[in-house]
C-alpha cells in the first residue's frame, strides 16, 4: 500500500513540474493587438464660432394704410386673373387696392386747375413779350411768373392727392397681410389695408456676451440654421454693432443680414446663428472627439510601426467638430480616430482597413 502511494505522489509531482515548465512559454508567445482606425494628419482651414439664437425678419416690409375715406375696391392680379390674395407676388408700382370717392375727386378741381395752368402759361408768355418790348414792368412779369408757379404747385398737389386713392406696392414682394373687406365697403382713413414683404434678404437681431465685443466686426461671416431644417444652412454677414452694453444682461446687440434668395427661411422662424470670430488657413486640424485629457494634458495616440504612443498636444482655435493643433503633431503622421478608448501608452495595435 505504501508503495502505491509513493508511485501516485511521484506521478502528481511530475505533472506539476511539467505544467510549471510550460506556462512561461505560453505567456511569451501571446501578444494582444488592439484594433483601431487611423487618419493621416493634414492641414486645412478652421473657423471658431460664437453661437446665439434669434428670430429672422424680412429686410423689406411695409404696411399700407388708407390716407382718405373711400369705397374699397380690391384689384385683379394680372398674373392670376383673380383678385389679389395672401401669398400673391406683386410687382413694384402695381396698384393692389383702389378707394373710390367722387366727392373727393370733385373737391380737387383737377380739370379747372389744368385750365388755370394753360391760362397762366399764356399770361406769363404775354408779359414776358411785353417786358422785352418795354410795354410791361418787371413787377407785371414777376406777378405772372408767380401765378404760373402757384398753378403748377396746385397741379402737383392734385396729382399727389389723387394718388392717395390707389394703394401701390413700393417694391416687388409678397402679400403677407390682407384684411378682408367687401368691395364697395366704405373705408375710413388711416385703416391698415395691406402688408407687403420681401424676404429674399432677412435680418437677425443677435445679443452676444460682452466678452466677445472686441472679437466682432462688421462684415464678419455668420452661419444661420433653422431648427426646423437643420440641413439647410445659410450665410449672412454682420452689418451693425451696438457700441453699448446692456447693464442687466451684460450683452451687446448686433444685426445680421442673411441671403435668403431661395426662400429657405420664412420670416418669424427661430434660428441658430454661428458668428465667426476667428479663422485660420493651412493649419493642422483634427477631429475634436479624438482628444483625451490625461494628467491635465490633452493627448492623442500616434501610431508608428504597429505601436500607439501617447502624444501631448497644444491646441488653438476650435469649434464643435474640429480643433487646431499648434504643437505636438506633424503633417503626414497617423493618429488613432477610433478604438482609442482602451489604449495605453505603447499599446500594440492592428489597423482596421
Amino acid at each position: 500500500m505504501k508503495q502505491i502511494r509513493t508511485i501516485v505522489f511521484a506521478l502528481v509531482g511530475s505533472l506539476l513540474l511539467l505544467s510549471s515548465c510550460r506556462q512561461p512559454d505560453m505567456e511569451v508567445g501571446t501578444t494582444i493587438e488592439v484594433p483601431v482606425g487611423v487618419i493621416e494628419v493634414s492641414t486645412s482651414s478652421i473657423e471658431e464660432f460664437v453661437s446665439t439664437t434669434g428670430t429672422v425678419y424680412p429686410l423689406k416690409e411695409v404696411t399700407l394704410s388708407s390716407e382718405i375715406t373711400g369705397e374699397y375696391q380690391l384689384q385683379v392680379n394680372p398674373s392670376t386673373g383673380k383678385s389679389y390674395s395672401l401669398g400673391d407676388r406683386v410687382k413694384a408700382g402695381a396698384t393692389v387696392i383702389k378707394l373710390e370717392d367722387e366727392e373727393y375727386v370733385n373737391s380737387l378741381r383737377a380739370r379747372s386747375t389744368e385750365v388755370d395752368l394753360e391760362i397762366s402759361k399764356l399770361e406769363y408768355e404775354k408779359q414776358q413779350s411785353l417786358y422785352e418790348k418795354g410795354g410791361a414792368t418787371l413787377r407785371d412779369l414777376k406777378n405772372a411768373e408767380i401765378t404760373l408757379i402757384n398753378t403748377e404747385y396746385d397741379i402737383e398737389s392734385n396729382r399727389i392727392n389723387l394718388g392717395k386713392m390707389a394703394l401701390k406696392a413700393p417694391f416687388s414682394g409678397i402679400i403677407a397681410e390682407l384684411p378682408y373687406f367687401t368691395n364697395g365697403t366704405r373705408i375710413a382713413s388711416n385703416t391698415e389695408m395691406i402688408t407687403i414683404i420681401d424676404y429674399s434678404r432677412l435680418y437677425l437681431e443677435a445679443n452676444l456676451p460682452e466678452k466677445y465685443f472686441k472679437n466682432i466686426n462688421r462684415g464678419f461671416k455668420v452661419y444661420v440654421t433653422s431648427y426646423t431644417s437643420v440641413a439647410d444652412t445659410l450665410t449672412g454677414v454682420i452689418t451693425q454693432i451696438s457700441p453699448s452694453i446692456d447693464p442687466e444682461a451684460r450683452t451687446f446687440k448686433c444685426f445680421v443680414e442673411v441671403d435668403n434668395r431661395d426662400q429657405v427661411l420664412l420670416p418669424g422662424m427661430f434660428v441658430k446663428a454661428d458668428l465667426v470670430v476667428n479663422s485660420a488657413k493651412e493649419v493642422i486640424v483634427i477631429p475634436r472627439d479624438i482628444i483625451m485629457s490625461r494628467n491635465r494634458n490633452q493627448i492623442v495616440y500616434v501610431v508608428e510601426n504597429g505601436v500607439a504612443t501617447e502624444r501631448i498636444i497644444t491646441t488653438g482655435l476650435q469649434n464643435e467638430e474640429s480643433v487646431e493643433v499648434k504643437m505636438g503633431l506633424l503633417k503626414g503622421e497617423s493618429i488613432v480616430n477610433s478604438g482609442f478608448e482602451t489604449l495605453r501608452n505603447q499599446s500594440r495595435v492592428r489597423i482596421l482597413r
